[in-house]
């Protein structure tokens, strides 16, 4: 059998214009020696946008691809580089943003020998946390590679795919059939049909207290405004669901009823008066806090629809279907109609006028909060200032781990894409993925709701926004502590575990030696002028709210 012919192009050559078919020229990385033959030989319109660590190279990127909905490229060093960056690449994972990881890898005669900066296991190195992870068995295989992780990582369920390229391989002769990869498309089209549709809505029929529960993977125009559509043709009331790292339904809506909290107990509790749960874009559930109990009420009715094969088989109860979330939720939004003869029988969720007001819109005052001008500010003051100013171009990344409730239920968040949160819980995400979402909405100014504790974790993204004139606004809730922890604490009855306290920390001079201008404010009055003169900076600022611990 004759040899694959081979072109007069380079291995290099063919993989860039693979990446450019699939519009990954915006990289994210920190350089190493195994990565410069590849990065020195980029073409102009490829733009490298540099972290100075890669947790929170991986962070950008991770904040970049869900701000855009398009995969992005990350350049990473080998085993010492990728393990950097791997608490990042838990809450990529569990976020499905789109990612491919390239990491160079030694020469590749010399793998085997292990020599310094090689990875002999490489393919090994980030799994679970990828759909996919390899390292090709040939230099002629690299672009093939390139283009089946491009296409892995946007296909449903999307994720975060990882390759390991021997640095050498770049200027070798590429394979003349290579011109074919640029063409390549995968699409998805996972509808209900009429007959699946019909039975569910018969299934959904039968249930007298209907409840949404929304996750991340329903955060898109498409599936938002269908899910509205089904929410309202049930009558149904709808929750967010526990440690979602997106919210995918509109805050003000009158059906909106907030964010489950993260403990067994906690969810049966307020889904206690429901006989029917529909869960659409989550996993059920993503549980935090140990609560044992009964999962649910004896006799409810359980019911999901997700992307992700994997999130499917692996709940410990309800039934699952894989699916186009958007399409079948508009196929079952319209069986259901069709099923009541367009009424569905039941007591619809009060309406506009006659609900009471959701939780963005009405939460009520932190009772510890004294109403009174110059009162210290509290956690809840901090997410009212912000309410204040609310607009439609504002996106919101948090990262305050004492508001992971209490900032989605109280933030006004009315459209996909506005909010994000580490979705595996790993610190460092906040300040990264605040960067990486401005650099992909430059339209947007996005405000990162920042603990003092998690941003040491990544305090160098603020060299990269600086760098980049980002607009970015990171108002650091600063308690002079790990809060979260304490909370924990008190559960657990650990109050006395050392290390919970953070004193003696400057983070406003911190971030003027960034390049960020910086001030510190004590009060809601203080911090209402700040965040009104950062929201028309031209670049990225810093804020140092301080709160009551």
């Amino acid at each position: 059998m004759p040899a694959a012919a081979l072109s007069d192009r380079t291995v290099l050559e063919s993989a860039v214009e693979v990446l450019r078919a699939h519009g990954l020229t915006t990289i994210f990385g920190n350089p190493g020696s195994n990565e410069l033959p590849f990065l020195a030989a980029l073409p102009e319109d490829f733009d490298y946008v540099l972290g100075l660590q890669e947790a929170v190279v991986l962070g950008m990127a991770d904040g970049y691809a869900q701000a855009s909905g398009r995969p992005v490229l990350v350049n990473l060093h080998a085993a010492s580089g990728t393990g950097n960056s791997m608490g990042a690449l838990t809450n990529a994972h569990y976020a499905h943003s789109p990612l491919v990881v390239i990491a160079g890898q030694q020469v590749r005669a010399t793998v085997g020998q292990e020599a310094m900066l090689a990875n002999a296991d490489a393919a090994l190195l980030t799994r679970p946390l990828t759909k996919e992870a390899a390292e090709p068995l040939s230099a002629q295989d690299v672009p093939r590679a390139i283009a089946q992780a491009a296409l892995a990582a946007a296909t449903a369920p999307a994720g975060p795919v990882y390759l390991s390229i021997p640095y050498d391989d770049w200027s070798q002769p590429a394979l003349a059939s290579d011109s074919l990869l640029p063409r390549r498309r995968v699409r998805s089209a996972g509808a209900l049909g009429p007959e699946l549709a019909a039975e569910l809505a018969e299934r959904l029929a039968g249930w007298s207290r209907p409840v949404l529960v929304l996750g991340p993977d329903a955060d898109t125009p498409a599936a938002r405004e269908r899910t509205q559509a089904l929410a309202e043709a049930l009558g149904a009331p709808v929750w967010t669901a526990p440690s979602a790292p997106r919210l995918p339904f509109p805050t003000d809506h009158p059906h909106y009823r907030g964010v489950l909290p993260p403990g067994i107990e906690s969810v049966r509790a307020r889904l206690a008066d429901h006989d029917g749960v529909l869960v659409i874009g989550a996993p059920v559930m993503r549980y935090h806090r140990w609560e044992p109990a009964a999962y649910l009420e004896p006799g409810t009715d359980v019911l999901q629809l997700t992307v992700d094969p994997g999130e499917a088989v692996r709940a410990p109860y309800g039934d699952a279907i894989v699916c186009d979330l958007a399409e079948a939720t508009a196929q079952l939004a319209a069986a259901v109609g069709t099923h009541s003869g367009g009424s569905t029988g039941r007591q619809p969720a009060p309406g506009p006028e006659s609900a009471p007001e959701s939780a963005a819109r009405s939460a009520p005052r932190d009772p510890e909060e004294p109403a009174v001008p110059g009162a210290p500010l509290t956690g809840a003051a901090v997410i009212d200032v912000l309410n204040e100013r609310a607009r439609a171009d504002i996106a919101y990344v948090n990262e305050a781990t004492t508001l992971d409730v209490l900032a989605p239920d109280r933030l006004l968040v009315t459209r996909a894409g506005q909010y994000m949160f580490p979705a595996s819980g790993g610190l460092g995400f906040g300040m990264a993925a605040a960067v990486g979402a401005a650099l992909a909405r430059p339209e947007d100014t996005v405000v990162g709701i920042i603990g003092d504790g998690s941003a040491h974790y990544a305090i160098t993204a603020l060299y990269t926004a600086a760098q980049r004139a980002t607009r970015t606004v990171f108002v650091i809730v600063d308690n002079a502590s790990y809060g979260a922890l304490r909370g924990f604490a008190r559960a657990l009855r650990a109050e006395r575990a050392p290390g919970l306290d953070l004193p003696g920390l400057d983070l406003a001079a911190i971030a003027r030696g960034y390049g960020v201008p910086a001030e510190v404010v004590t009060t809601r009055e203080a911090l209402r002028e700040a965040y009104g003169r950062a929201l028309e900076a031209g670049g990225p600022v810093v804020i140092v709210a301080k709160v009551s611990p």
